[in-house]
């Protein structure tokens, strides 16, 4: 039952749940006017520098008929002025029915979530989690395969501090799939998610060439080197361009395989690759609005 529930983190949410909010944002995505939160208030609190995210969570809330309070910059708000994110939260939760947050510290949703009196959405919490990010993965990967199941996934770039691959990596683990990690050895997979997948017997790889895993992958899940991540800027511009995707570089590839990327992109796809039809990542982030709409009409018990 999702109805009044937070989403922290991934697993907050159950196989059927995740496969309950893909079916309802492909009903979204066929009629994406349904005005169902006439009414509601949902305040969206962004305490990090956020586009698509954001702006995808309000067109979700504006189709769907929500009123919008909050904030996109942290400098207009009292936590300048020294205000703990408690207080922040038990003031807003007054205000709305519903909380959509990103925060730069790792575990702030969840605590932001247990003060709160209305649910919690996690939309970005430092390196941590980004489930609804994963959830419009997985729309984006049953879209374009047709299945979740089974999927050979490569995952390219930086998957130390990369939120997305880590929720997405957890997701995923419920559909036997096979992963490909590729990463330089600064970036590579943290260990507690390599434990996390051998302990439910699922396999991976890890390389450090992008080419050897191309021809065998259904989706090439790309990632940016966050640069906000780094405390050694010379470590940053070591590793930055370690990977770059070009349009040669897709030619041998499966007919089936969609380039996937969280966005935003900083030099890792080439735009030669934005023409080529195996390119996704426009279509991936327009779909996180109908998953997002999914996800709010599902938490407040509209759909």
């Amino acid at each position: 039952m999702i109805k009044n529930k937070s989403l922290i983190s991934i697993n907050d949410f159950t196989r059927d749940e995740m496969l309950r909010i893909i079916e309802l944002a492909a009903d979204f995505e066929a009629n994406p006017n349904q005005r169902l939160l006439e009414g509601k208030i949902i305040a969206s609190l962004f305490f990090e520098p956020s586009t698509r995210t954001r702006l995808s969570f309000e067109t979700a809330m504006n189709r769907l008929g929500a009123r919008i309070i909050g904030f996109s910059d942290v400098n207009a708000t009292s936590t300048t002025k020294g205000e703990t994110l408690k207080d922040t939260i038990k003031m807003v939760s007054n205000y709305a029915d519903l909380i959509v947050m990103r925060h730069p510290l790792e575990g702030a949703a969840r605590y932001a979530s247990e003060q709160a009196s209305v649910p919690v959405i996690n939309a970005g919490d430092g390196a941590n989690q980004h489930p609804t990010q994963t959830l419009l993965d997985m729309f984006s990967i049953m879209k374009t395969q047709g299945h979740l199941d089974n999927i050979k996934i490569a995952m390219v770039g930086d998957l130390k501090y990369g939120r997305t691959v880590h929720s997405l990596l957890m997701a995923m683990s419920q559909f036997n799939p096979t992963f490909h990690f590729v990463a330089p050895d600064e970036l590579k997979m943290p260990e507690e998610y390599k434990t996390f997948l051998r302990d439910k017997g699922i396999s991976f790889t890890e390389h450090r060439d992008m080419n050897e895993v191309l021809p065998e992958v259904d989706i090439l899940y790309m990632t940016r080197v966050q640069k906000e991540r780094f405390s050694d800027l010379i470590e940053y511009e070591r590793v930055k361009n370690t990977y770059v995707l070009r349009n040669s570089m897709l030619a041998d590839t499966k007919e089936n395989l969609r380039v996937l990327h969280p966005l935003p992109r900083v030099g890792e796809i080439a735009t030669d690759v934005d023409a080529n039809p195996k390119a996704y990542y426009f279509k991936q982030a327009e779909n996180g609005v109908y998953t997002r709409m999914a996800i709010i009409a599902s938490i407040l018990g509209v759909k």
